[in-house]
């Protein structure tokens, strides 16, 4: 693999988030690890790693009201709907203006969990919601985190757009949603970006959902960039997970598949070796050569993984890299379901 035309992101450099007028460091992050889904998490350690990531140039923060309150496996702590929305809050309060936070509805709780609500009536309770809980007068970036398949995305989308024109939201996005319905969302509101999951070994976006994104110039965020930490090169093939970490249900790190999966990232692991560099950083560098706007969201709690994902703007890849790594982890080198039943 050569480094001749390689491309690499200034770790000054913006990205656009569609034509909203926002702009954004090209590595964010992520908080909803700081509330649920991989294990405990210390609240005081939480606070200090996003004020710690503002100060390494950090701009990008994304949350969820449902973040917190879900249980999807036995043991998982159930800290309240909304707590990582009034962490968040809590820990950008004094530099609100130096950051830009994202943030989604349409999970809705109820005794028995939670379900999703696309109606415009919640469109709008919900976003004073979140805005009370954030302590903030204004959301940057208001996704639509699941599909309420009872509403039509017009109805969703066309409620979203008038929290734009009353001044509470800045820019809109969608989360999780094919590419027919993404277009149907364009045609009747200002859609600036699509929240999916998008890394090296999680590709199933590019055949459809990545094309309507270009043409439409809606700006990706990758979510799980990292592959849960896979690409990371730190899990081994003797890993196991305790039942309050989120990939103890999924198939791709079970057994056989967590071994045959494990091969090419080795091969990763070589190729950043050579390069002075971490598997992590080749990943998100990989991300950000992509032929379209791109803003990965690595989640972490901990601030040497902030400082080291940050270091995938200095890594420069080749078109033959890149084409390499493509080859290296095609879709059909991994085994195992995204997600469990």
């Amino acid at each position: 693999m050569t480094n001749s035309a390689a491309v690499q992101h200034e770790e000054t450099a913006t990205v656009p988030l569609g034509d909203s007028g926002l702009r954004v460091r090209p590595i964010g992050l992520g908080c909803m690890g700081m509330s649920q889904f991989y294990g405990e998490a210390d609240r005081a350690e939480s606070i200090a790693t996003i004020r710690a990531a503002i100060d390494l140039g950090v701009d990008f923060f994304d949350t969820a009201d449902v973040y917190g309150a879900a249980t999807p496996v036995a043991g998982q702590p159930n800290r309240g709907f909304g707590h990582n929305e009034r962490l968040l809050g809590e820990a950008v309060r004094s530099r609100r203006d130096e950051v830009v936070i994202g943030t989604k509805f349409s999970a809705r709780p109820g005794e028995s969990g939670s379900t999703f609500d696309g109606s415009p009536e919640y469109v709008r309770a919900a976003c004073d919601a979140n805005l009370a809980r954030l302590g903030t007068d204004r959301i940057d970036v208001y996704y639509y985190h699941r599909l309420d398949p009872g509403v039509p995305v017009e109805e969703t989308a066309g409620a979203m757009a008038e929290l734009v024109t009353a001044g509470k939201v800045r820019a809109l996005g969608l989360s999780h949603l094919p590419a027919d319905l993404v277009r149907r969302a364009a045609a009747v509101a200002p859609i600036s970006v699509l929240q999916s999951e998008y890394s090296l070994w999680e590709r199933a976006i590019e055949a459809e959902v990545l094309p309507a994104c270009r043409r439409l110039g809606i700006t990706l965020v990758p979510y799980s960039p990292l592959g849960r930490a896979m690409l990371t090169g730190t899990i081994g093939r003797d890993a196991t997970f305790s039942d309050t970490d989120f990939r103890s249900t999924v198939p791709k790190f079970q057994g056989d598949n967590l071994a045959h999966n494990l091969r090419p990232v080795e091969a990763l692991r070589a190729f950043s070796e050579q390069r002075g560099c971490t598997p992590g950083q080749v990943a998100l560098a990989w991300l950000l050569a992509q032929p379209m706007d791109v803003a990965p969201i690595p989640g972490t709690k901990r601030i040497a993984y902030v400082r080291e994902n940050l270091g995938a703007t200095a890594v420069p890849l080749s078109a033959d890299d890149v084409a390499a790594l493509n080859v290296l982890f095609a879709p059909s080198a991994i085994r195992g379901a995204q997600y469990g039943s």
